[in-house]
Parts: C-alpha cells; sequence; structure tokens
C-alpha cells in the first residue's frame, strides 16, 4: 500500500503536476529532500527514487503532501490519459494541456483540484 501511495505520488510530484502542485510538495517537503537527498544529483528520476527510498524519513507535513498529491493523481489520472494522451510530462505541459479541456475533466477530478487549490485535502 505504501509502496503504491509513493509510486503515485512521486510521478505526480514529478511528472504529471501542475506547476502550482510541484510547488506546493516542493514547498513542504524541500528541508526534507534536502537533508535526505542533498548529496543526489537531479536528473534521470535519482531524486524521485530518493524520496520514494525515504519516504518514512520525511516530515509529516511532506508525507501528508505526497499522499494528497497521490490522491489527486489517481483521481485525475483518467482524465490525463483521456485529454491528453500525446503530452510528454514535464515543463508544465501536461497542466497547460489539462487547463485547455478543463470543460472535459471528470467532475472528481475538478472537485480534486479545486479542493488542492484552495488548500483543502
Amino acid at each position: 500500500m505504501l509502496k503504491n501511495v509513493l509510486a503515485i505520488a512521486t510521478v505526480l510530484l514529478f511528472s504529471t503536476t501542475g506547476l502550482m502542485a510541484q510547488q506546493a510538495v516542493r514547498k513542504a517537503c524541500a528541508a526534507d529532500i534536502k537533508a535526505q537527498c542533498a548529496g543526489v544529483q537531479p536528473g534521470e528520476g535519482r531524486i524521485k527514487a530518493c524520496v520514494t527510498e525515504h519516504f518514512k524519513d520525511l516530515s509529516e507535513p511532506c508525507q501528508a503532501m505526497l499522499v494528497k498529491a497521490a490522491a489527486i493523481a489517481k483521481t485525475c489520472a483518467a482524465d490525463v490519459k483521456q485529454n491528453c494522451p500525446d503530452v510528454k510530462p514535464g515543463g508544465g505541459r501536461i497542466e497547460a494541456c489539462m487547463k485547455s479541456h478543463l470543460a472535459d475533466v471528470s467532475q472528481p477530478c475538478k472537485d480534486a483540484l479545486t479542493q488542492a487549490a484552495a488548500g483543502k485535502s
């Protein structure tokens, strides 16, 4: 269960999230990532792997944000796949695609995104 949450959260954090969600996670987790992954060279998924490996060592606010991000990713995964199937993750491309298809997004995904933007869980 925890591995599944971690996998979804780290994928969300480093690939499919919009810039705003990534910034929220980075803000909640910056000190943790610096402490746990200081010697890790960014790129090729190394930071993602480090965060996954050290999840249990991260602060409660960071863990909570990653779990919340995972829930949004799970809720919106089908919407991303349906509306943005050929969009390469990174650089805010999926966020831009999803914004352009906001009218086509399922209600559960809209609700999850709205709650996240409002800072609710």
